[in-house]
């Protein structure tokens, strides 16, 4: 990111979060006490901005203006409520299908995720709040700018957002190589929440515990796992072929 994607500084931080800014992170210093910080990070809190302590030295990487020990890094969306796209799909007449992304850190296979996801036509993408990239430039760019056309919904909490989306009507499907079941066998015709993990640590226990289905994509080679991006992309297309076979609208 460039200087013009964080705003640093006490004041400029809490003036930018008043007039609803969108905030991607809030980095304070780690000794950084005071009226205005315990304001700032009250406010941080209640708008549920992740708030990162670190060393001044990482501030300093950042800029080397006067911040104050505080620098904000802007998003490059507005972040958008899963409690009012899937009320508003199910009046609309269209069948949910939403991608859930647990713990995708890399922006490259988020930009690339979300680029897929925009082409099959999914409705919203959602992410948690911590342990999970953000929406910032270099993802829009990576996503050749498609993270502009689909809402992203930032969730404190995944697992309350996979239960509010099953509760809602929604198959939750968990894409993940320790399931048997074929992910063609899935049914993608109806409402459903996908639900992909990151490489290395896969989808969380209790989310997979939560999963109506478990799918697997098969693997021939020597190699265990695909790409996330990839893996997801073919999944995201399996949606698209069954509804498509089944001629229903994508969107």
């Amino acid at each position: 990111m460039d200087s013009s994607d964080y705003i640093f500084g006490l004041h400029p931080v809490l003036e930018a979060i008043e007039a609803g800014r969108t905030i991607d992170k809030l980095y304070i210093k780690k000794d950084l006490h005071g009226d205005l910080a315990i304001r700032l990070c009250r406010q941080a809190r209640e708008l549920g901005i992740p708030v990162q302590r670190v060393p001044v030295e990482r501030l300093n990487k950042i800029t080397r203006k006067n911040h104050q020990g505080v620098i904000a890094q802007m998003g490059a969306i507005a972040y958008a409520k899963l409690g009012n796209i899937v009320p508003t799909l199910f009046e609309d007449g269209v069948i949910p299908f939403i991608l859930v992304l647990d713990g995708i850190t890399d922006v490259r296979n988020f930009g690339a995720i979300a680029r897929t996801a925009e082409c099959c036509g999914v409705n919203a993408i959602v992410i948690p709040t911590r342990g999970s990239v953000s929406v910032g430039a270099d993802a829009v760019k990576t996503s050749a700018g498609a993270l502009l056309h689909i809402p992203v919904c930032r969730e404190d909490s995944l697992l309350g957002a996979v239960k509010y989306l099953q509760s809602s009507g929604c198959s939750i499907v968990c894409s993940t190589e320790k399931a048997s079941e074929n992910y063609t066998l899935a049914d993608f015709t109806a409402p459903v929440a996908l639900v992909m993990g990151a490489e290395d640590t896969g989808i969380s226990e209790d989310i997979l515990a939560m999963a109506d289905v478990r799918a697997a994509i098969p693997m021939f080679g020597n190699i265990g796992s695909l790409n996330v991006s990839v893996a997801a992309g073919v999944m995201m297309y399996e949606v698209v072929r069954q509804r498509l076979n089944s001629n229903l609208e994508i969107i």
